[in-house]
Formats: structure tokens, C-alpha cells, sequence
């Protein structure tokens, strides 16, 4: 099953993305998946769960658009969808191509991250030993006396 390798080397490069991003918790993964990748969407979906088993990713989604195959069509100088992924024919004349312009592609596309709370602090004004403390989160102010 080399769906697993797969869903391992996604689990991989999201969490590569998120070390560079500053260690940001992944709710999701998005991937654009073809129809005709080689690749069986139920079965990278639970290899994908085993694969982020005791991971920073555990817990995570994978959400996946389906990428219908097109054809490019000389006849009608234009990019066709196919009625079958057995024959490669436009829809619309008929004519036989083996132009695939869409439809192979296995690519993650974005990923959906918690966002890292971040505290800065600035001391405000200080009197008589007490102080205010601003906390910024999220562009929210928090003010707390001390």
C-alpha cells in the first residue's frame, strides 16, 4: 500500500512548513489529488491518521479536492473533460486524445494552522512598586495589575 508512504511524506513536509513557520500547531493539510495520480483517496485518508500517530500533526485533517481529468482536444482547439479514465476522447467530438492536461496531480496546496499565541509585553506605568502589565494576543489587549 503505497498510500502510507505518501500520507508519511505529506505528514513530513506539513510539519518541515510548520518548524519554518515557527513551530505553528496543524489543524489540516489540503491536497489536490487527480484521478488519475495512482493514488486511492479512502486509503490515503486512514494512512494519513496512521501516519500522524504521535506526531505534532496528530489529531490533524486531511482534506482532499478531487482534480477530474481534462483533455486537451486539437479538434476543438480547447480543453475537454473525458467520460471515462479508460478512453481518452473529448466530450463534446469525440475525437481520441492523450494530451492529459489535468488530472495527475498529488500536491498539497495549503495547510490550516492554529495560530501560535504570542505574548509581548510592555510595562505601561509603574508607581509605588505596582505597575501595569499590557499582554497583547492577537491583537487583543489584556491589562493586568501587578
Amino acid at each position: 500500500m503505497h498510500e502510507l508512504s505518501i500520507a508519511m511524506s505529506i505528514v513530513d513536509l506539513a510539519q518541515e512548513e510548520a518548524d519554518r513557520r515557527g513551530g505553528v500547531q496543524i489543524k489540516a493539510v489540503h491536497l489536490r489529488l487527480g484521478l488519475l495520480s495512482g493514488v486511492v483517496k479512502d486509503a490515503l485518508l486512514s494512512s494519513y491518521e496512521m501516519a500522524c500517530e504521535d506526531t505534532p500533526l496528530q489529531g490533524s485533517r486531511l482534506v482532499v479536492e478531487e482534480v477530474p481529468v481534462l483533455v486537451f482536444c486539437r479538434q476543438c482547439d480547447a480543453q475537454r473533460p473525458v467520460h471515462s479514465t479508460q478512453m481518452f476522447c473529448c466530450s463534446e467530438c469525440g475525437t481520441p486524445t492523450g494530451e492529459v492536461v489535468q488530472g495527475k496531480e498529488l500536491l498539497v496546496v495549503g495547510l490550516e494552522v492554529e495560530p501560535k499565541l504570542r505574548f509581548d509585553t510592555e510595562v505601561q506605568a509603574e508607581a509605588d512598586g505596582c505597575f501595569q502589565l499590557l499582554c497583547v494576543h492577537h491583537e487583543a489587549a489584556i491589562a493586568a495589575d501587578r
